[in-house]
């Protein structure tokens, strides 16, 4: 199976965490340059039509894109150790929590730095600086959420160590290019959970 990534962006990161934390090996990484336009390329769009990374191609030729797919694929074929839930009630919350982090968190913060970081101007054309100082606000709260939901539990999802816990590591440090550092907003908790992730060898990719 061949994995289509790209250095540097948060999704592609996301997969290849996931894929450290479950021992996962094996797969041909194929570099992507999203600042060379190298996703919408005819070759790419044919495995992507949405010109998005990552991608995941299947020994059989078809594609699987979007991150959360990847990742239930993966899980389906290698159950442990469990980052999406054993049961049907703990994957439940399991998603909530990651599609939270993902839609209000990630989103927002990609946004922003789309709409307002210089060096990205060649892939969000036109930037709106506007939406995206909007959009850093939005971030910031869902932020002071995320702080006071770990100042009550260990991890994003409750007790344990999950895929929602990769899919917000991924959201704060992206958030670094908006020059977002949780101590420096008065989030204690969710820095000292941003440094115990670091501390995971999954965090290295």
């Amino acid at each position: 199976m061949k994995l289509y990534v790209s250095p540097r962006a948060p999704n592609p990161r996301r997969v290849l965490m996931f894929l450290v934390e479950k021992n996962i090996n094996g797969l041909e990484l194929v570099n992507i340059d999203l600042n060379a336009q190298e996703h919408k390329t005819a070759h790419y769009r044919a495995k992507s039509p949405l010109a998005r990374v990552p991608a995941l191609e299947l020994d059989d030729g078809r594609v699987l894109t979007e991150t959360r797919a990847i990742c239930t694929f993966m899980e389906g074929r290698v159950p442990e150790p469990n980052l999406m839930g054993r049961t049907a009630e703990e994957r439940a919350f399991i998603e909530m929590a990651d599609r939270r982090v993902e839609w209000s968190f990630m989103l927002p913060l990609a946004n922003a730095i789309r709409h307002t970081h210089p060096g990205l101007a060649a892939l969000e054309q036109p930037q709106f600086p506007d939406f995206g100082q909007s959009q850093a606000v939005k971030a910031r709260e869902t932020a002071a959420w995320l702080d006071a939901d770990l100042q009550r539990q260990p991890w994003v999802a409750g007790e344990r160590f999950t895929i929602a816990d990769i899919t917000a590591f991924c959201a704060v440090e992206f958030g670094r290019l908006m020059r977002f550092k949780p101590a420096d907003e008065g989030f204690a908790a969710l820095q000292a959970w941003r440094d115990r992730v670091a501390a995971r060898p999954s965090a290295l990719v």
